[in-house]
């Protein structure tokens, strides 16, 4: 009986200890709930820029370290090829065109901190589900989606009324506008066209006036004062928009309020930083998330005294590398406050390099590696693939490189599912949960299909063909881009989604991603035996994307990217607005 009893507890003892030791192994996937999430979401920057991707001329060790300790993907795909679009997509998980943030017209982007479109209130970002799972979640950096809609103060647009918990940084893009020294370049084409329009009001007016003196015309004054009245209407809109444009964008908020305006640009890549390592340290006892979205490396190219001239590379080369710092300096709070195990990181781009961004010979945008065109091409490759890194030490393989089809929209399930949190079943969430195929546990994406859109316009489709490992794009619209020389969208600042700077194909132009990722050799029925099939099969998958689309208000139409003065933000007597409410004293020497 007593050794029925030892044997008994003997066996008890046993089990217990076998399944301490298989505890570790069979919990590891949720090893840690609610891990911190730090994305780091570069401007404008090419996937030949980072040297993981194969740059040899541009340093970027905190990157590389990123891309050594954790995943890299090579097939990150964008959802839009500019700014607007492609955040409001990477936010919400879902094609801007499902939430108007796409354009029918040319004006693909917010042009105005004051204009009333924006990312629409009832969008629910990423961020607000993680602030209702208990996150401390921050924006710091650049927003770029919109303010207000009806009056000055709604903030309906506002990083905070999209889930975020605090907010530091520009609510619109940095352009040239913002620096002094650089040649404006806010909407170009407007001003070019308004100081035509003024020219020719007030030769109409002088000649007029001229007549009616001399006897020459029978006209009455009133006519030449309502002549007079439109040349200067016309001037007065053509100077504002050069004197006032840096004060009424190129500003900085710290939540809705309004710090500086102008913002100081020679300290603003510290506060951001400072704001960035603050933040970390604020709310280290308790589930965070940060989004860095950094001003780098979208012109003027604002860089540090201390970079400049560092890179082989030129000034471009300078500020990604500036970058590259900040995101040595973020991962070196996280190690410092002990949060390294249970913090997923992530690194991207939010489209591609700025091939037309030129002064002189000197290029002021980025490289896109191998890859066909740039920002604002919807298809080629160079205008959408992006540098994509995670790591998460103990959880995810270090080292690991995925050539799969993913989206910056992944990111919606993925830290939705992390956080315990559950995805709107009430719309289509285009984004796929990316931790089996981190983790290994899958061997293929998710995605199917991608759709490649240029404003609302589809221009190319990609199917990963997984029995076959072929990755098959179809382009159906292409811009009239030449890679060198004349004629290559320089003229027009970047390519257009529609009209005659394009060229409709059919049949579509088709490539095979996994043999010709330059999209340098086309293939055609005589080339490729499977291209009916091919092109049969992508069109049955527009066919069952369109169905999903329903007609939402569009939030880049004319009206709404128009400034409207009872829509901006101002600091200060409108319209002269300006504050500094930072100061230099507050500089962290970092």
């Amino acid at each position: 009986m007593i050794w029925q009893q030892i044997s008994h507890w003997s066996c008890l003892l046993k089990g217990l200890i076998f399944s301490l030791l298989l505890q570790p192994l069979m919990t590891q996937p949720s090893i840690i709930t609610q891990p911190n999430f730090v994305l780091l979401l570069a401007d404008d920057l090419g996937i030949g820029d980072v040297g993981c991707y194969g740059n040899d001329t541009i340093r970027t060790p905190n990157i590389d370290r990123l891309a050594r300790e954790g995943v890299k993907l090579t097939q990150h795909i964008t959802a839009a090829p500019l700014c607007t679009p492609s955040r409001a997509a990477f936010l919400t998980g879902r094609y801007p065109i499902r939430s108007g943030m796409d354009a029918i017209n040319n004006y693909r982007v917010i042009f105005w901190n004051g204009g009333s479109g924006g990312l629409p209130p009832n969008e629910t970002t990423f961020s607000k589900i993680l602030q209702q799972q208990g996150y401390s979640t921050g924006l710091i950096g650049k927003w770029h989606l919109g303010v207000n809609c009806e009056h000055r103060n709604d903030h309906c647009h506002h990083p905070l009324n999209h889930g975020f918990d605090y907010f530091y940084g520009m609510p619109f893009t940095l352009i040239s506008d913002c620096q002094t020294t650089e040649e404006p370049e806010m909407d170009r084409a407007f001003r070019r066209k308004v100081w035509l329009y003024t020219q020719m009001i007030a030769l109409a007016t002088l000649t007029t006036a001229l007549g009616r003196l001399i006897g020459l015309f029978s006209v009455h004054w009133k006519t030449v004062t309502c002549l007079a009245l439109f040349s200067l209407l016309f001037f007065v809109s053509w100077f504002s928009s050069y004197g006032f444009v840096r004060y009424w964008n190129c500003i900085i908020m710290r939540n809705h309020e309004v710090t500086e305006q102008p913002m100081v640009t020679e300290r603003t890549t510290s506060f951001i930083l400072r704001e960035s390592i603050s933040f970390i340290e604020r709310n280290k006892h308790k589930p965070f998330l940060l989004f860095l979205s950094f001003l780098h490396s979208h012109t003027p190219l604002l860089t540090s005294e201390k970079f400049l001239g560092k890179s082989t590379h030129g000034l471009y080369g300078d500020n990604v590398e500036e970058m590259d710092w900040m995101v040595g300096q973020v991962l070196d709070a996280i190690d410092k406050e002990g949060l390294k195990k249970n913090t997923l990181v992530y690194f991207a781009s939010d489209h591609g390099g700025w091939l037309e961004r030129q002064e002189g010979k000197r290029q002021l945008g980025g490289w896109n590696g191998i890859y066909r065109g740039g920002k604002a091409m919807g298809g080629w490759e160079g205008g959408i693939r992006v540098p994509g890194i995670f790591r998460w030490p103990g959880v995810l393989p270090a080292g690991k490189v995925i050539d799969e089809p993913t989206s910056l929209m992944d990111i919606y399930p993925t830290v939705v599912h992390l956080a315990g949190g559950v995805v709107p079943q009430d719309r289509v969430i285009d984004g796929r949960d990316l931790m089996p195929l981190l983790q290994g546990t899958v061997e293929h994406s998710e995605h199917k299909f991608l759709f490649h859109y240029c404003g609302t316009h589809l221009h190319a489709v990609r199917w990963h063909q997984k029995d076959s490992g072929a990755i098959w794009k179809a382009h159906y619209v292409t811009p009239n881009f030449r890679p060198l020389g004349a004629g290559a969208c320089y003229d027009r600042g970047f390519c257009p989604c529609f009209g005659e700077g394009v060229t409709h194909h059919g049949p579509p132009l088709l490539y095979d991603l996994s043999r010709d990722p330059s999209e340098s050799q086309p293939l055609s029925a005589d080339t490729e035996p499977l291209f009916d099939t091919v092109i049969e099969q992508i069109g049955r998958a527009i066919e069952e994307h369109r169905r999903t689309l329903t007609a939402v208000p569009q939030q880049l139409s004319v009206y709404n990217i128009i400034w409207k003065p009872w829509l901006q933000p101002c600091c200060g007597t409108f319209p002269f607005c300006w504050c500094d409410k930072e100061g230099d004293d507050k500089l962290a020497d970092l």
